[in-house]
C-alpha cells in the first residue's frame, strides 16, 4: 500500500515537473538573460541526469536475443570490453559532413586530413539474431580528399589493472564493406612517458575477424602503464561504406612455453 503510495506521488510529481518546464520553454523566448542563463544551467545538470538513466535503459531494453554483453572470447580471458558505441544508446547519434576530432559518445573520435569532409557517421540499431551486440556504426564516405581516416576508441583504465608483456590482447570485429578496403588495427600503449605502438591489419576476406597484439614484444615498462587506446585505420575509404557491427576487445595470458 505504502508503495502504491509513493508511486501516486512520484507520478504527480513528474506530472508537475514537466508542466515547469513546459512553461520555461514557452517563456524562454522573453526571459531575462541572469533567468534564462540560471534556467539552462538547471536544464543540463538535468539532462546529464536523464541521458545517463536513457543510456541504461535503452541499452536493457533493445538488446539482441542473444544480449549486449554476451561475446565469444578466447580460453583464459581475464578481461574483456564491448566499447560504447556497440554497447548502448550515444548521443548524437549521427552527423554529416564530419570534422576531424570530432567525438562519437564518450570514448571514440574521428580523425581526417580532409579539406572538404563529405563523412557522415550514424548509428545503427543491430536486428540480426547473429549480432551479439545491439547497435553499430555506420561510416558512409563519399570523396575523400586526405590521406588517412581513423576511429580511436579509448579502453577503459581496468584494462592497465596487472598488464604485462605475458598478455596478448585481442579485438574481434564484425564489418560489412560495400566496396573491398584495407582495414588496420593499431594498438598504442601509454607507460610512463613512452608509448608503444602495434599494427595489424584486419583479415576481411575470413569469417572471424579478429587481430592479436602479443606484448611480449614491446618495450612495456610493467609498472608504468597508464593507458591504452585502439585505432581503426580506413585506407581508401573513399565512396564506400562501412559497418562495424561489433567491436570487443579482450585480453588473457600467453600460453607459457
Amino acid at each position: 500500500m505504502r508503495g502504491q503510495f509513493l508511486s501516486l506521488i512520484e507520478r504527480r510529481v513528474n506530472r508537475i515537473t514537466l508542466a515547469r518546464w513546459a512553461r520555461r520553454s514557452k517563456d524562454s523566448h522573453s526571459l531575462n538573460l541572469d533567468a534564462l542563463r540560471d534556467l539552462r544551467h538547471q536544464a543540463k545538470m538535468l539532462r546529464n541526469k536523464i541521458d545517463a538513466f536513457l543510456f541504461v535503459a535503452d541499452g536493457r531494453l533493445t538488446l539482441p536475443l542473444i544480449g549486449s554483453n554476451a561475446m565469444q572470447l578466447p580460453l583464459y580471458t581475464d578481461w574483456s570490453y564491448r566499447p560504447e558505441i556497440w554497447r548502448g544508446p550515444i548521443q548524437p547519434i549521427g552527423g554529416a559532413s564530419v570534422q576531424t576530432k570530432t567525438t562519437i559518445g564518450a570514448e571514440a573520435t574521428i580523425f581526417h586530413d580532409c579539406r572538404v569532409s563529405e563523412l557522415t557517421f550514424r548509428q545503427l540499431r543491430n536486428r540480426s539474431e547473429t549480432d551479439l551486440a545491439p547497435f553499430g556504426l555506420g561510416l558512409d564516405v563519399f570523396r575523400f580528399d586526405g590521406s588517412f581516416l581513423s576511429l580511436s576508441i579509448d579502453l577503459p583504465s581496468d584494462v592497465c589493472d596487472g598488464l604485462g608483456k605475458r598478455h596478448v590482447i585481442r579485438l574481434d570485429c564484425t564489418v560489412d564493406v560495400e566496396s573491398p578496403i584495407e582495414i588496420f588495427a593499431r594498438l598504442s600503449i601509454k607507460h610512463g612517458p613512452n608509448s608503444d605502438e602495434m599494427v595489424r591489419e584486419l583479415p576481411l576476406n575470413t569469417d572471424d575477424v579478429f587481430v592479436e597484439f602479443d606484448l611480449a614484444y614491446t618495450n612495456l615498462d610493467e609498472k608504468r602503464v597508464e593507458k591504452l587506446w585502439v585505432d581503426l585505420i580506413f585506407e581508401g575509404p573513399q565512396m564506400n561504406q562501412i559497418v562495424l557491427r561489433d567491436v570487443t576487445l579482450s585480453r588473457r595470458p600467453r600460453a607459457q612455453i
